[in-house]
């Protein structure tokens, strides 16, 4: 017997929110599923605190830890006009990582447990998989589980055309006097200079009348150093007219958005969730979204006691559009601030909030689409078209029969 039915890699969006589902299938399954979150012990592989944006329509699960949220969104464009529509249905919502972790595991009940271990490497199995892996006295820990979720970075994902990265640096700033309308936020300000290939933009999104978080965004091939980016907000502060604030924090980090194809099921029963597993939206960099859409398939699995292969949680017709629009910048065809600009000074930001998550129907997605840069955009789909006729190989995320049985059968019940 395993030691465990489930054992889950990573504390992040994508570990907590699948321990928090199992949590509650344990309140109603008898027995429990026997659940480990492994994590790094205290240290420099701690990973630093985050914050997740995202946005839903209606109430949501994790509205009673939300830091704030918004209705009022807006878009300025390079020359400083404002687009402001209705993004309605949707609220714009951000969570806080440390408060996530809090919950989950004062919530998550006796059947699902924290561990400190720093894991090293995984083993597929007939009948379980292992995980090897270290404590945090350096001694070597072997555990096994019937299924395996791992949602730590994979390393540069196999195949795809174009490789870039969202990459940023936040500040979490306080100003010395209320200066800020705390219901309303500027989701994208594409007044910074721009990259040659790519985009960049500023975002402020206020927590109070004196706080905020601001961050500097780009979507290019390359990070910038901590030195740029600190100039880039210093610049962008400056420009939104943020003045004799207080920086209270920090965040930064980098997202790759391409066009490659990653598996979530590698092995018999061993998978892949969160970013790892594909739960990015490519043209966008959001994750979270995806990720609640893969956990609640996975644990609706569990509970049924299928095999809990995690869906990828974006419909193909939209990564094909995703991979037109990433190579229409990386090429610079097209300029990301026009492309942006054009994108939501046209349409309803609630449309293409529904477009960016998933939601919209095709007459939509093609109405949005003559509003963009046509003609550029027509090249890059033909160039994409062109290409993947010219070197379709099979797809590594497809189901293998041969190895892990008729892929009907295993994966019932399991798709969004």
């Amino acid at each position: 017997m395993a030691d465990y039915d489930v054992v889950i890699i990573g504390a992040g969006a994508a570990g907590l929110t699948l321990a928090h589902r199992i949590g509650q299938i344990n309140d109603r399954r008898d027995p429990p599923l026997r659940t480990a979150v492994l994590e790094p012990p205290s240290g420099p592989h701690t990973p630093p605190p985050r914050t997740w944006c995202y946005w839903e329509s209606g109430p949501g699960r994790w509205d009673h830890l939300l830091a704030a949220s918004w209705a009022d969104l807006s878009v300025i464009g390079p020359d400083g006009g404002e687009h402001r529509s209705p993004a309605g249905p949707y609220v714009y919502k951000m969570l806080r990582s440390t408060d996530l972790d809090a919950h989950v595991r004062e919530s998550a009940g006796d059947g699902v447990e924290f561990r400190p271990l720093r894991v090293n490497d995984t083993e597929d199995g007939p009948e379980h998989a292992t995980v090897r892996a270290l404590a945090p006295g350096g001694d070597p820990v072997d555990l096994t589980a019937r299924w395996v979720f791992d949602s730590r970075p994979s390393g540069p994902p196999r195949g795809g055309r174009t490789r870039l990265l969202q990459h940023f640096r936040g500040w979490f700033v306080r100003l010395p006097e209320d200066a800020l309308d705390p219901t309303a936020a500027v989701l994208m300000d594409l007044r910074p200079p721009q990259p040659r290939h790519g985009v960049a933009f500023g975002y402020v999104l206020p927590l109070s009348s004196r706080e905020a978080l601001v961050e500097y965004t780009e979507f290019g091939r390359a990070a910038l150093t901590t030195a740029e980016y600190e100039r880039a907000l210093t610049d962008y502060c400056e420009m939104s007219g943020l003045h004799g604030f207080e920086v209270t924090a920090s965040e930064q980090g980098a997202i790759p958005m391409t066009d490659a194809r990653l598996p979530t099921r590698v092995g018999r029963r061993l998978f892949r969730v969160g970013a790892a597993g594909g739960a990015t939206r490519p043209s966008t960099g959001y994750t979270f979204s995806g990720t609640a859409r893969q956990t609640a398939a996975i644990a609706r699995a569990l509970e049924l006691r299928r095999v809990p292969v995690p869906p990828v949680p974006h419909h193909p017709r939209h990564l094909a559009m995703d991979a037109v629009m990433l190579r229409a910048l990386d090429s610079g065809r097209v300029s990301g601030a026009d492309f942006f600009t054009r994108l939501f000074a046209a349409n309803r930001l609630g449309d293409v909030l529904a477009f960016l998550d998933g939601d919209s129907l095709p007459a939509r997605e093609f109405a949005m689409g003559l509003t963009t840069p046509v003609g550029a955009m027509s090249l890059s789909t033909a160039d994409h078209l062109w290409h993947t006729l010219r070197s379709v190989v099979p797809d590594p995320s497809r189901w293998n029969p041969v190895r892990w049985g008729n892929p009907a059968r295993r994966a019932r019940g399991v798709s969004r």
